[in-house]
């Protein structure tokens, strides 16, 4: 699935999850999944615990992450 495709999947919305970026159609939010693959938790488990979460589902939150990170300035002094 091409980049775009994949940062659709991700919607923000002042109305759900106080604006955070979460999965279209739900509440989980890209910062739950970022953190949960940081501490390990595979995709296999991810489509366990949340059944209605694909596997594109978690790559593009993971892909939102880094274009987030990607974006940032760094001020050195």
């Amino acid at each position: 699935m091409n980049e775009e495709k994949l940062l659709k999947r991700i919607v923000i919305n002042p109305k759900i999850m106080l604006g955070k970026p979460v999965i279209k159609g739900t509440r989980l939010t890209v910062e739950l999944i970022v953190e949960k693959v940081a501490y390990g938790e595979t995709i296999e488990n991810l489509k366990k615990d949340y059944p209605f979460l694909t596997e594109d589902d978690i790559r593009a939150a993971l892909l939102y992450a880094a274009k987030c990170v990607a974006c940032e300035e760094v001020y050195v002094s």
